[in-house]
């Protein structure tokens, strides 16, 4: 199985999907034409997982991590931020 274009279901909704699929960036008021390849990617799991959302963004909106969430849009990472500075409070109490 190739990754050029398949489909994925995102919020109940069947799309296609893979670097053969030509798209627009999901970040409100973007018109940057993207593909939605791993690349593109938020999170580490097309349609969606724990890390993010399952959005395709292009490289002006989609920022980097570490491990399994590499790429994650605005509204993940911030999301993700707060998740890892509450387990650090957590932790030290």
């Amino acid at each position: 199985m190739g990754y050029a274009r398949y489909e994925i279901i995102r919020n109940g909704e069947t799309i296609e999907a893979g670097y053969s699929v030509e798209t627009e960036c999901e970040e409100d008021g973007c018109n940057e034409n993207i593909d939605r390849g791993l690349a593109h990617l938020c999170g580490a799991t097309p349609g969606g997982d724990e890390y993010g959302c399952g959005g395709y963004y292009c490289g002006h909106h989609l920022y980097g991590g570490i491990g399994p969430a590499e790429g994650l849009c605005g509204r993940c990472s911030k999301r993700r931020e707060r998740v890892e500075e509450t387990t650090a409070v957590a932790t030290r109490l």
